[in-house]
């Protein structure tokens, strides 16, 4: 594939993680023509009612680690389906963060949509699971530097689970560990809770790992067609087996959305849209990468502004191979 162009906008499609859902969010979506189909077969799929979760079920219901997290791949899938089959084709780069990168390597084409709800479904219920074991969870740390941030997580033996950039970490360990850290927070930083079920992203999750470690040795990945970046540390992933083993060993290990930001600057990037339910990392990238142009897929009113980004795309599509990396809680994502 060519290299980035200089002219036209250069277009990367980014897919949320968890905490990015809300009761209903995908209601207005369902009047679309196929859209109902289509969930109603990514329901069949992972056994799950998926269009009564996004759009009838409480806070409470689709917060669960077990639902939550192929409500959004799911999400992600029909909005992108909405914007075309090919939509990944005219992007520079595909990147998820969490969970999201199963949506983006399923826009690569290094899953097929089956295998990568599958994979979501056991995911979900694994890390569940793992949760139960331990009294843990995760705060949105807001502010400071980050040495600051890090020295304090250390001091309290806590993980920084999402390095999110744009002065937004959040920290995972036991309850105690982080009541600790908000007892005795670094000068101008916050500390606020997340409701979530467990320290995602750490050692506590290593059971998870094992049960999808299990799963992926009968999956047969494809290699990326497009740019595809990785939460590990924002490097291009260039083959299929590659990227399904750092999507098993992601669910232990820390997220560097930050890293994954840079990436999208150094790449060129002059337009990003985020598939639903967007929002967080739109965000991110206002605060991170100024002077890009950000769509938020929330609803099908921005369907409209997001083909129009699309159309404005040169044939900027960027080689899987080219290494251009060097490197309250609304709006915080895990």
């Amino acid at each position: 594939m060519p290299a980035p162009a200089t002219l036209g906008a250069v277009l990367a499609i980014v897919c949320p993680g968890q905490g990015s859902q809300s009761p209903g969010f995908l209601t207005p979506w369902l009047d679309l023509p196929g859209v109902a189909d289509h969930l109603s077969w990514l329901s069949a799929v992972t056994g799950i009612d998926l269009a009564t979760h996004g759009t009838t079920s409480d806070a409470d219901t689709i917060r669960d680690t077990a639902v939550a997290q192929p409500l959004i791949v799911a999400a992600g899938l029909v909005s992108a389906a909405a914007l075309g089959d090919d939509v990944a084709a005219r992007a520079a780069a595909v990147a998820g963060h969490s969970v999201g990168e199963f949506t983006a390597a399923v826009l690569a084409g290094v899953l097929r949509a089956e295998q990568a709800l599958v994979l979501v479904r056991e995911r979900g219920r694994a890390m569940a699971e793992a949760s139960a074991r331990t009294p843990t969870g995760m705060s949105a740390v807001l502010g400071g530097t980050p040495e600051q941030v890090m020295a304090a997580l250390a001091e309290h033996g806590l993980t920084a689970a999402n390095a999110n950039g744009a002065g937004q970490t959040v920290a995972a360990g036991t309850l105690d560990q982080l009541a600790a850290l908000a007892a005795a927070p670094p000068a101008r930083v916050r500390v606020v809770p997340l409701r979530v079920a467990g320290a995602f992203h750490t050692h506590h999750m290593q059971p998870a790992v094992a049960t999808l470690t299990a799963l992926a040795a009968g999956v047969r990945p494809g290699d990326p067609r497009v740019r595809l970046l990785s939460n590990a540390d924002g490097a291009p992933v260039v083959d299929g087996a590659q990227a399904l083993t750092r999507l098993v060993h992601q669910v232990s290990n820390p997220v560097r959305w930050d890293a994954c930001m840079d990436a999208l600057g150094s790449a060129g990037v002059t337009g990003i849209i985020e598939l639903c339910p967007a929002g967080t990392l739109t965000g991110l990238a206002k605060r991170a990468l100024p002077g890009v142009r950000t769509v938020a897929l929330k609803s099908p009113d921005d369907l409209d502004a997001a083909r129009a980004l699309i159309a404005e795309t040169a044939d900027t599509a960027g080689d899987p191979a080219d290494s251009v990396v060097t490197s309250d809680s609304a709006g915080v994502t895990v």
